[in-house]
């Protein structure tokens, strides 16, 4: 999966990015290096979610699936 991101310099210093397709997915690091380490946790973390006792019906299935 390949998302835009789009980065920022902070004006005190450092870096800041935002993913406008994952709404208030956004992160900041001190050098480009740890804002692109925060940035992949969080895009992980946006994309996350915990799913427990879901289904609807007896017949309802949850599945996992890589995109």
């Amino acid at each position: 999966m390949k998302l835009k991101v789009v980065l920022h310099q902070a004006e005190k210093g450092g870096y800041w990015a935002a993913v406008p397709s994952i709404p208030g997915c956004a992160t900041q690091g001190d050098s480009f290096e740890e804002l692109l380490t925060n940035l992949y946790e969080a895009i992980e973390g946006c994309l996350s979610v915990e799913v427990s006792d879901v289904s609807d019906s007896e017949t309802a299935k949850v599945i996992e699936i890589a995109v």
